[in-house]
């Protein structure tokens, strides 16, 4: 392969410093103690904003961020705290009379009780990493969600999950969408890390490859949103109910092409076929090409289905995929110009997502001249999970796990 190519400024010591400062950022504060769980919501300096929703993306997330410091041996609070939170999922967002997940609390009380595909594959990616970060009974929590998904998500016939289903199970909403399915992969993979059960990776590949194959192939080359209950491109829908509309964002995303070439990269660690690598690519650069603020900086958050600049709002997540995804190919691929990638999009986030000031954690969402929109660093679903699984994902391309 030649010589080995890395990072020059954002390499190990970085990465492993910027997982140490996000943490820091949100332990102990995010530990409640009185109702179990996490506190989700935060201003910029660190003080817990008046919203006390539990999420159960967010707590999932916080599961997921405590796991990593307890793989990278980040100190004992790590595995506690993570485990902290697993007892909380399963105590409180978990339905005890017919399965599945709640998706939002206050404080131990339901306030929504709909089962969404999306919260499911959290819950499995938070067990798997609390599995594979030590906590053995995770892996209960690991095989019994896998079954929720088969017995109520599972849709045979198209290879992908249903998004939506009431609290008893007995009525699916018509919407379809690739953002459960994306998350759904990730999940499947971490699960297959942490168990070396070959189920959870022939259902990564056969999620991937649709997605990325027979979806993406009808809808200009790019990863669409929206689907029709028989997973045709629906070109014109638009989520209305505002706390839905983060999972379910209006037009081209380039955020989540990239997110998929990183996904493909991944699962290309255990069962390579070309297919992945060139999928990978094509998605990654036909989304930088048309995401990429040359003006400003960062990535926009959407286009057009006609692929016009739409959202020009820089979101955090966005930011944090890209740099990882650059790290897997170039890895992948030993391309130095994805690592120059890499470097170029965390200088870009170093001077303005990352709140140094504060002494860590990312801004969620700026305008495209890169002003804040908000005094809230973060909420509900965020916990800064992005970050902490690029950084992650990187030290591994790195050999430094």
């Amino acid at each position: 392969m030649g010589q080995q190519h890395g990072p020059e400024t954002y390499a190990e010591n970085w990465l492993h410093e910027q997982i140490e400062s996000t943490l820091a950022f949100y332990y102990p504060t995010c530990i409640d103690e009185e109702n179990g769980g996490y506190n989700h919501s935060f201003y910029d300096d660190g003080e817990l904003s008046p919203d006390s929703t539990k999420h159960l993306v967010g707590t999932c997330r916080f599961i997921y961020n405590f796991s990593i410091g307890a793989i990278l041996g980040k100190g004992a609070f790590c595995l506690e705290a993570a485990e902290h939170g697993l007892r909380f999922l399963q105590e409180h967002h978990q339905d005890k009379v017919n399965g599945g997940y709640y998706w939002t609390l206050d404080g131990q009380q339901v306030t929504e009780d709909t089962k969404y595909a999306y919260g499911h594959a959290f819950v499995l990616l938070a067990a798997s990493k609390a599995y594979a970060a030590g906590i053995e009974w995770a892996r209960d929590v690991i095989d019994s969600v896998y079954e929720v998904l088969e017995e109520h998500f599972w849709e045979y016939a198209y290879h992908l999950y249903a998004d939506e289903l009431s609290a008893d199970w007995s009525e699916v909403a018509e919407y379809r969408g690739q953002n459960a399915n994306m998350h759904m992969t990730e999940a499947m993979i971490a699960a297959y890390e942490a168990t070396s059960d070959q189920k959870y990776l022939d259902r990564a590949y056969q999620l991937a490859d649709v997605v990325t194959g027979r979806l993406t192939f009808q809808t200009k080359g790019l990863v669409w949103e929206h689907f029709t209950p028989e997973w045709e491109p629906d070109w014109t829908f638009v989520e209305t109910d505002e706390s839905k509309q983060e999972f379910r964002p209006h037009g081209f995303v380039p955020g989540h092409s990239i997110e998929w070439s990183k996904l493909l990269i991944m699962l290309d660690r255990h069962i390579s076929e070309p297919w992945m690598t060139d999928r990978a690519v094509h998605l990654y650069q036909e989304a930088y090409q048309q995401g990429a603020d040359m003006v400003y900086g960062g990535i926009i958050y959407s286009i057009s289905a006609d692929k016009f600049t739409m959202d020009t709002d820089k979101y955090y997540w966005v930011q944090a995929e890209t740099f990882g995804a650059s790290a897997l190919l170039a890895g992948k691929l030993n391309n130095p110009a994805y690592w120059q990638r890499y470097e170029a999009m965390l200088d870009y986030c170093s001077n303005i997502f990352i709140d140094h000031a504060h002494g860590g954690g990312w801004y969620n969402m700026l305008f495209r001249d890169n002003i804040r929109q908000s005094p809230i660093k973060s909420e509900k679903a965020k916990a800064d999970y992005h970050p902490i699984a690029n950084y992650y994902e990187t030290l591994r391309v790195l050999g430094a796990d």
